[in-house]
């Protein structure tokens, strides 16, 4: 009983995330990334707040000791890298910035070399540069030797978002508290640097098409998905089975920009795909030592 609710959590988690990237490129048409963040955020905290109320868990949120490491986290994620996601997201097209975004576990296995002392061998030597050269073939539009990128500013922040992904995982990971109790409190704390960024930018009141993309994003990208996702690998007997369905999203997703956001999927986008999730499955083959218990970012 357990697996077929897992499977169901899981399956609903990734259908979802599959439309978010749509969302982000549809909500921008209305509203500037900026915009986006702080009203998706604002929403988010909010749901998150009473899925919170009614666990059994809020009265964890007052652990004093652990609320610098939330501060820290909620700086890194929701502030920091839905910042730079949603500029991703307004300079490429859907389906690049989408891609290029999947490359965060391969930024991970790097980063775990200074951040956690793990060693990383040949075959995540192998797994990188395939991922790389999946992510010269988006970024080149199928032109690799040319190395002209369609928009150089775009391909920097969506790959930086992989890096502050992956750093936002590392420390999240160590963090031993129920996960619906941490993910609150980072908005929480995100929201308030958002807020004072807010002060400094300025923001705009949004008409009814931004709101909606906006609570949307709040909703199905943010709070509600990762709770779904987060109690589907708990239910599972086993996890990888379950946290496999995860590589389905971007194929998926590419489904949803064609016919939501009207983008043509290009030959060298779902080649280049196919590149980096190769090498992440390359990189995770017999048991690589960090799993994979996150989302589709």
């Amino acid at each position: 009983m357990d697996e077929k609710r897992a499977y169901v959590y899981a399956i609903a988690s990734v259908l979802m995330w599959a439309t978010v990237a749509s969302a982000f490129k549809i909500t921008l048409r209305y509203m500037e990334p900026f915009h986006l963040l702080f009203f998706s955020c604002m929403v988010a905290t909010i749901i998150l707040f009473f899925i919170l109320l009614v666990s059994h868990h809020f009265h964890e949120i007052w652990y004093r000791k652990a609320i610098p490491h939330s501060i820290f986290l909620g700086f890194l994620n929701p502030f920091l890298y839905y910042n730079v996601l949603f500029l991703a997201y307004d300079l490429l097209p859907a389906q690049e910035a989408m891609t290029l975004n999947y490359m965060w576990p391969i930024v991970l296995t790097l980063l775990s070399v200074p951040l956690l002392k793990q060693k990383v061998g040949v075959k995540n030597i192998v797994a990188l540069f395939v991922s790389f050269f999946g992510v010269i073939i988006i970024s080149t539009h199928g032109n690799p030797l040319s190395f002209k990128f369609s928009n150089p500013i775009g391909v920097f922040l969506a790959l930086a978002s992989t890096v502050i992904w992956a750093i936002f995982w590392i420390f999240n990971v160590r963090d031993k508290r129920d996960e619906t109790v941490k993910l609150f409190l980072n908005f929480f704390f995100g929201m308030i640097f958002i807020t004072i960024a807010a002060i400094f930018i300025g923001i705009k009141v949004p008409n009814i098409s931004a709101m909606i993309g906006a609570t949307y994003t709040g909703i199905f990208e943010m709070a509600l998905t990762f709770i779904l996702w987060l109690k589907a690998l708990q239910l599972a007997p086993q996890t990888a089975k379950v946290s496999n369905l995860i590589y389905l999203t971007p194929f998926l997703s590419m489904l949803c920009i064609h016919f939501f956001v009207g983008e043509k999927i290009l030959p060298s986008t779902f080649a280049g795909l196919l590149f980096i999730i190769s090498g992440i499955l390359l990189q995770q083959w017999k048991g690589n030592s960090i799993k994979r218990r996150s989302t589709s970012h």
